[in-house]
């Protein structure tokens, strides 16, 4: 007989060897299936003899429902798949802070399209502008609830780019959005992120429906990105490369519903801000609201809370001082709210005076206010004290120094309104040549505190005497032109 080899050997040997274990599987299924059908009481004590356990049973496979086209996708190489029309990216107001302002470039021109460079912009506001909500709700319940504003929008905007040579752009304030949160927040992590994914799809939606190349600045945060203070008008001319002298302003518009409108007719509603119409005057171009553009409506009328034009820059330098010392050592009270000018009015009248300054934004606490005061009393210098001082029972305290020390005590009273003071704490905060002291911007609380606690100041308290100091405008052409915007 011939020997076979080793490898002859094995393939048999395995198919025995699985034929015996089908054939007690089949078997066992058998006897278990006699067993049931027995009327007798069955046994749950195992035999010896019976100890073999069959194989579980096997698994079904998940039906999947993947396209050829997936799967061609899948192998396709990078470089050969087609872009996606809509690219997001995040940009930080400045190096040291996280990303607030949220953009989306839409674009599905022809890679040989020829570039043109467009000088004329046509910028729109977004929700109650270009889109409403499908639903009737003032907010969108999710991505998918959006509807256009008015059914000439789409064909008006594409008419825009495809045939008049602008460019079109979209800024939208979305200060319910949050990019990176605060690690000690309280809101979820997981509903943040909802909130920000809903929106990208609902704008993906929007952008490409309209299918024309826009770039949509979304600002989340309360800096310089928000209307209508101008970063997103700063990021289109970087985006664009667009140098302020070759920007068509003439011809440039912004249309947005936040345009300051009154109440004209009996159940009229009047807008919720000015912030649209008062970004479009920073920036130097025409503003119309959608119903005058889209509708051809005739304009309402609108008012400003803090209107500019009531503080133009003064022609000529006054010469006259606005505040004489009297005493060879004497202290000064201040007292206005914050964001009144106390400060600047110390560095331009007071400081060459020859008095010294107590701050407590800097020196952190009252103790260590009353405590530099002090000192400088004690070495024959005249005091500022530079806060806001907004009760008598706070400037009672001051009065009671002066006294120990035997000084005379002034009041120098600003009355600079709570709306001008929220625009001072912007101005400083956002712009670093008018913020020596890297002052923050304030909060809201900040202006109600003080007006909540504010009583007049009176002859009575204690005081020498009492200037009063309405607030004027200090300072160059160029300086002038960044306070005289609007930035609130």
């Amino acid at each position: 007989m011939q020997r076979l080899s080793g490898r002859a050997l094995h393939v048999p040997v395995l198919l025995l060897f699985w034929v015996s274990q089908i054939h007690r599987v089949n078997h066992f299924s058998a006897s278990v299936a006699i067993s049931t059908m027995s009327p007798s009481k069955p046994s749950f004590k195992r035999s010896a003899d019976n100890r073999s356990i069959s194989p579980p049973p096997l698994k079904r496979k998940a039906q999947t429902a993947i396209s050829k086209s997936a799967v061609a996708s899948f192998f396709t190489p990078a470089s050969q798949k087609p872009k996606e029309p809509t690219v997001w990216s995040e940009r930080s107001p400045d190096d040291n802070s996280p990303a607030t302002l949220l953009v989306a470039k839409y674009d599905k021109t022809e890679p040989d399209a020829p570039a043109i460079k467009r000088r004329k912009i046509a910028a729109f506001d977004l929700d109650s502008t270009l889109i409403a909500t499908a639903s009737g709700k003032k907010h969108a319940g999710d991505s998918a609830d959006w509807k256009w504003w008015h059914e000439s929008v789409p064909a008006r905007l594409r008419q825009l780019y495809q045939d008049e040579g602008y460019q079109v752009v979209i800024f939208t304030n979305q200060g319910g959005l949050t990019l990176h949160p605060d690690p000690k927040t309280k809101a979820p992590v997981k509903f943040t992120k909802n909130r920000v994914a809903d929106f990208k799809a609902k704008c993906n939606a929007v952008l490409g429906q309209l299918g024309i190349p826009v770039t949509l600045y979304a600002a989340t945060g309360k800096d310089i990105f928000r209307k209508p203070r101008p970063g997103m008008w700063e990021e289109l001319k970087k985006d664009y490369s667009l140098p302020e002298e070759e920007i068509d302003r003439e011809n440039s518009i912004f249309v947005g519903d936040a345009g300051g409108r009154t109440a004209e007719l009996k159940g009229q509603a009047k807008d919720f801000s000015c912030s649209d119409r008062n970004l479009a005057s920073n920036i130097g171009i025409k503003y119309l609201t959608p119903e005058e553009y889209f509708l051809g409506e005739k304009s309402r009328e609108f008012k400003r809370d803090f209107d500019l034009e009531n503080f133009p820059l003064p022609e000529e330098e006054e010469e006259t001082p606005r505040f004489e010392k009297k005493h060879e050592k004497e202290m000064v009270l201040f007292v206005g709210p914050p964001g009144a000018g106390k400060s600047t009015f110390f560095w331009k009248e007071l400081k060459p005076l020859g008095y010294e300054r107590v701050n407590q934004d800097l020196l952190k606490s009252k103790d260590k206010c009353f405590k530099t005061a002090t000192e400088w009393l004690k070495d024959g210098e005249s005091v500022v004290i530079d806060n806001t001082n907004a009760d008598p029972d706070t400037r009672a305290q001051w009065v009671d120094l002066a006294k120990k020390h035997k000084v005379p005590i002034r009041c120098v009273w600003f009355k600079t309104p709570l709306h001008l003071c929220e625009h001072n704490s912007a101005v400083r905060a956002l712009n670093k040549s008018l913020n020596p002291e890297d002052r923050q911007l304030l909060p809201q609380l900040a202006f109600n505190g003080f007006k909540s606690r504010f009583k007049e100041p009176k002859d009575k308290e204690g005081f020498d005497d009492i200037t009063e100091v309405e607030f004027k405008f200090k300072g160059s052409k160029e300086e002038y032109a960044i306070w005289g915007k609007y930035w609130v």
